[in-house]
């Protein structure tokens, strides 16, 4: 097998192999530049101008990952070369070294990457040149060839992830809105009319919205867990939409204004999707962070899951 063994290079590849990979690499870049650049437009043409800033916003996401997995390919080899002593490599471990090997590799012989029925051979493409010279110093890499490369596709799923999370909250509230269209078109007639005239008093307790609201999910701890099960069914009910429209007319308009509540709500929610799907540098941050104190043993990711329920309940 040329190449040593991590297989192959380049130039004993058959160049028919590397073409198609060229190719298929560059027609997806093209298709998704392509797409991206057809949904700008329509976004434009139909004056979603929100919608568009947020389009960009996935834009400058794409690029800035594209910019990272280039000095990550680039510094992969200089990074695994950065030697430090044995003793801080086994310090603050997110899990239980393997085989009982606390220093990361300090005799050599670990198992960077084991494949079945290969004899037990270590196979890792273009790496082991900088974890085998701080080895050679007795020391270890700061972060392996294989420990770069995977932190490569950690960083790239987490971006990909939020954009993508980001997208789906945003059609399945668009899915949901679309109901509201309907209740939406019911305030034109007569009947409703009537039925929400400010001479026609009423008592506040008397009203179906208070009376949904009211009781057990009202009391304290009771209401985040009901209202975290309402979210997957009614969550908003035809009494809580037009009791949100009428108190926002109240609020802001003339009690008999013509106001479509349901498309304000809509822009609003792609004006909040332009500043939620960009993801801010003070997010990176908190990334890190995370990365920093993921030490075994601590249970980072399960106690950190409750900070924003903690938060909330400060806040209300």
């Amino acid at each position: 097998m040329a190449g040593g063994e991590g297989g192959r290079d380049l130039p004993s590849t058959p160049t028919w192999a590397v073409a198609l990979v060229c190719a298929v690499i560059v027609l997806v870049s093209v298709a998704m530049e392509h797409g991206l650049h057809k949904l700008g437009h329509w976004f434009q043409t139909r004056q979603k101008k929100a919608m568009r800033e947020a389009l960009e916003k996935i834009k400058a996401e794409l690029m800035l990952m594209g910019f990272i997995s280039l000095l990550l390919a680039v510094g992969q080899t200089p990074i695994s070369k950065i030697c430090i002593p044995a003793k801080a490599g086994s310090v603050m471990l997110p899990c239980k070294p393997k085989g009982g090997d606390k220093s990361g590799g300090g005799d050599g012989h670990r198992r960077l990457l084991w494949y079945p029925g290969e004899d037990h051979r270590r196979f890792l493409a273009g790496a082991g040149a900088g974890d085998d010279y701080c080895v050679k110093k007795g020391k270890v890499s700061l972060i392996s060839t294989n420990g770069v490369h995977q932190l490569h596709i950690f960083i790239f799923v987490l971006a990909v992830f939020h954009v993508v999370y980001s997208v789906a909250t945003m059609a399945l509230a668009r899915l949901k809105m679309r109901r509201w269209k309907k209740w939406e078109q019911e305030t034109n007639s007569l009947e409703y009319q009537f039925a929400t005239d400010p001479s026609r008093f009423r008592f506040t307790n008397q009203t179906s919205f208070v009376k949904r609201h009211l009781g057990l999910p009202s009391t304290p701890g009771v209401r985040w867990i009901v209202a975290f099960f309402r979210q997957f069914f009614a969550s908003v009910t035809k009494v809580d939409y037009l009791t949100m429209r009428q108190g926002f007319i109240n609020a802001h308009l003339s009690p008999n204004a013509k106001f479509d509540f349901q498309k304000y709500i809509k822009r609003s929610l792609e004006d909040d999707f332009k500043v939620v799907v960009g993801i801010s540098l003070p997010l990176w941050f908190v990334a890190i962070f995370i990365l920093f104190i993921d030490i075994r043993g601590l249970g980072t990711l399960i106690w950190i899951s409750f900070i924003p329920l903690v938060r909330r309940l400060k806040l209300s």
